[in-house]
């Protein structure tokens, strides 16, 4: 069954329309394109840093106004479980294979996941520095250097 669309109160303008990929290794072998979005500029890893602006703006804001700011208000806990009620309606579209509901459930995860990071005080630059001294390592030996834990 199809989801109902949410209402975003500070959603930007629908993005325009895609040129058509000739079949699913087309799109699978497409470079990373940038989306343009209308009045608010081109979609980059950028925008990630522009929310995080937007939320940490909404911190000690009215609640009444600001879905950010009720968040914020609520705690931690309650943000929490935001990120996982979002993280796991992510997982279940992409095991559906739902791929427009994926890409809707992600961007939810991303907000919230934020949310969490302006409420813990991390700052996007701090998870972008460990995502770079990250890169070029193997997943296997990363998680080979990490401490063992001995419950597992």
């Amino acid at each position: 069954m199809a989801k109902p669309e949410k209402s975003r109160k500070n959603a930007p303008a629908k993005a325009a329309p895609a040129k058509p990929a000739s079949g699913k290794a087309a799109a699978r072998k497409a470079p990373a394109a940038t989306i343009e979005i209308e009045a608010v500029g081109p979609a980059t890893p950028d925008v990630l840093d522009r929310l995080f602006d937007v939320v940490e703006s909404r911190r000690g804001t009215d609640p009444s106004v600001s879905h950010s700011a009720r968040l914020l208000a609520r705690g931690r806990r309650k943000i929490a479980q935001k990120f996982g009620e979002e993280a796991v309606e992510c997982l279940i579209e992409a095991v559906a294979g739902n791929r427009e509901e994926l890409i809707s459930e992600s961007a939810d995860v991303l907000y919230h996941l934020i949310v969490m990071w302006v409420d813990a005080g991390v700052k996007p630059a701090e998870v972008w520095a460990e995502l770079l001294r990250r890169e070029g390592t193997s997943g296997v030996a990363e998680k080979a250097a990490r401490p063992r834990d001995p419950l597992a």
